[in-house]
């Protein structure tokens, strides 16, 4: 019996300690340039396209990180209210982090700007980039 509850506090104990770690994690999203429909994002190393989703714990945070040869802003459509610090993203390179405090569903997208060098290519319509996190309790 005392074996059995002293496994059971260990087990408790270890479940508290990964709540922990993923709740003060952070994801990368990296915008970058394409031919084909001009941008698109990836969430860490996964592939990139228009539009991403994920789930997160309360307290991730984001790093939003622009690749692209366009400046590009990064804009909530929706979700409970940040205030996005750094959100214009104006030279490669440049990031912003968001921190997401509150369970819900949040909705990114970006304005992109214009090219920072002449003669960029790319063909059929430009992607409108979307995120989409859902924060558990």
């Amino acid at each position: 019996m005392k074996a059995s509850l002293a496994l059971l506090a260990v087990a408790a104990s270890a479940a508290a300690f990964a709540g922990q770690a993923v709740a003060g994690s952070n994801v990368g999203i990296t915008i970058r340039h394409q031919v084909v429909g001009c941008h698109s994002w990836a969430v860490g190393h996964g592939p990139y396209k228009p539009t991403q989703t994920l789930s997160v714990t309360r307290g991730t945070s984001l790093t939003f990180t622009d690749n692209d040869v366009m400046s590009h802003t990064i804009v909530q459509l929706s979700g409970p209210k940040l205030a996005i610090q750094g959100a214009r993203l104006a030279k490669i390179g440049a990031h912003t982090v968001v921190v997401l405090g509150k369970p819900g569903t949040y909705v990114f997208g970006t304005k992109a700007g214009e090219d920072y060098t002449k003669g960029v290519v790319t063909k059929g319509e430009d992607n409108v980039l979307r995120l989409v996190v859902t924060v558990k309790k």
